[in-house]
């Protein structure tokens, strides 16, 4: 039951490591709109949030799952498991943000970049499981 409880731990991780990008990308115009500041600044700290979100999750999972996972394949399962917590999460947050004005609408090509980065994902879930796994093997032999 603990290691259970420790996958989903480290898959609603992964699952805010892409929900906060895709919500700072889908929400510009919004977040321009709110804090009166400029498009390219919304942008630019967007961009920087991203980057932040991702090195500093990339980090912690691959500390938790060296910690946790020690010679346990079932981490596997995160790389399937991240998706319903990114729609549970995404679900909570357009019902209790919904949209209101017209013009906070995201452009349509931001879907197609959404689309593109939760298709690529769990690529990179494997890619951290696999890389925190295999040094836990090569420093056992």
């Amino acid at each position: 039951m603990n290691h259970f409880i420790k996958i989903n731990v480290l898959s609603i991780i992964y699952a805010l490591m892409i929900l906060i990008p895709v919500e700072l990308m889908v929400n510009v115009y919004r977040l321009t709109r709110l804090t009166g500041f400029g498009m390219d600044t919304v942008q630019n700290v967007s961009g920087f949030m991203t980057g932040v979100v991702v090195i500093l999750g990339t980090v912690i999972i691959h500390f938790l799952t060296k910690k946790w996972m020690v010679g346990r394949k079932a981490v596997y399962w995160t790389a399937v498991l991240w998706f319903p917590y990114f729609l549970l999460s995404a679900f909570i947050i357009a019902f209790l943000f919904p949209v209101t004005n017209g013009g906070d609408a995201p452009n349509p090509a931001t879907g197609l970049v959404m689309i593109g980065a939760l298709v690529s994902y769990p690529f990179y879930v494997l890619v951290m499981n696999f890389l925190s796994l295999e040094e836990d093997r090569i420093q056992v032999e």
